[in-house]
């Protein structure tokens, strides 16, 4: 078997294989186009929601899913509203905010959807 120059893009593993005209991690079962990485790669990170909408800063989102917060009493509830998101590139969370009752926050692109 020959290495794979391609990687999975969500969880780095190096087993991806091709399915058609389809990449295929068998470890997270993430499927991908490598035409669509192609597009994605530039001189900006392209930052996507849930729903696979593009992100951009000062953009209003809503939380899709419950979300323990480590130190506080309650979680951040599904729906709650994060205005004015600031897109950043340092580490897995790509989304740092300020959310009335909680303060400062560092969130997934993936727990959100543009509202």
């Amino acid at each position: 078997m020959s290495e794979n120059p391609t990687p999975c893009p969500k969880c780095k593993s190096p087993y991806a294989y091709s399915n058609g005209s389809l990449m295929v991690c068998p470890e997270c079962n993430y499927e991908w186009s490598p035409e669509e990485l192609i597009e994605d790669i530039g001189t900006e990170a392209v930052i996507k929601d849930a729903n696979g909408a593009i992100l951009q800063n000062g953009d209003t989102v809503v939380i899709v899913k419950d979300l323990p917060v480590k130190g506080a009493p309650k979680a951040l509830k599904a729906g709650t509203k994060v205005k004015n998101i600031r897109l950043t590139n340092e580490g897995d969370h790509n989304i740092d905010c300020k959310i009335d009752g909680f303060g400062q926050m560092a969130l997934k692109s993936e727990f959100v959807k543009k509202a």
